[in-house]
């Protein structure tokens, strides 16, 4: 089982804690982590896109010239895609870009990114992590504390109103929960900062 030390918010060794070896020491599986990113950036397009086929283009509705006799060639619309300010030829419409992944690979990609974190000793845990009020000052003190600086995600085993608060106005550090916290958010972020609770909500849901 890998350990890592256990610390406060002050940043002091209080003791270590062993990972468990199903969730946090995993052979890493790339393809596993490809397939399940891709997914969640496909899922994170709006896919509101659209422009006008010929029949939704306003006017165009009388025959521009008769059809025979005037050496022109046959038009029987202004708003045919060939002409300017006509329709638009199989443009983009409205869709959804979602691809379903299924759950044990999504639980798989989960551990392979928690595990790479573990390995590359960007993964922290701390007995407990709490502020007496929202204050973006001491939010900083305590990452300080642990000589933690560029991209930062805060993993909480539930929310935390005084901990999100202060740390939203901190640039690079993002506060979520075990239930929200992606595989493309992990990897995204250069450390994980996370709690006992929060650990052992992993090794519960994922063991």
């Amino acid at each position: 089982m890998p350990k890592v030390a256990l610390l406060n918010q002050t940043g002091k060794n209080v003791g270590d804690i062993e990972l468990s070896d199903s969730v946090f020491n995993v052979e890493p599986n790339e393809q596993v982590l490809y397939e399940v990113v891709k997914a969640q950036r496909a899922a994170m397009r709006q896919g509101t896109h659209k422009t006008k086929g010929r029949s939704e283009v306003r006017g165009g509705g009388r025959k521009p010239w008769k059809q025979k006799g005037t050496g022109r060639a046959r038009a029987g619309s202004t708003r045919s895609p060939i002409w300017v300010g006509g329709g638009t030829v199989f443009g983009p419409t409205p869709r959804d870009y979602s691809v379903k992944v299924n759950r044990k690979v999504r639980r798989l990609a989960l551990k392979t990114v928690l595990t790479l974190k573990v390995r590359d000793e960007a993964f922290k845990v701390l007995d407990a992590l709490s502020l007496e009020s929202i204050q973006t000052k001491g939010m900083v003190e305590v990452l300080n504390n642990l000589n933690l600086s560029g991209k930062i995600m805060i993993i909480l085993p539930e929310g935390n109103e005084n901990v999100a608060k202060s740390a939203r106005n901190i640039p690079g550090v993002v506060v979520t929960t075990v239930s929200h916290a992606s595989v493309y958010e992990i990897m995204n972020y250069k450390n994980v900062l996370t709690t006992v609770d929060a650990v052992k909500l992993y090794e519960e849901v994922l063991g």
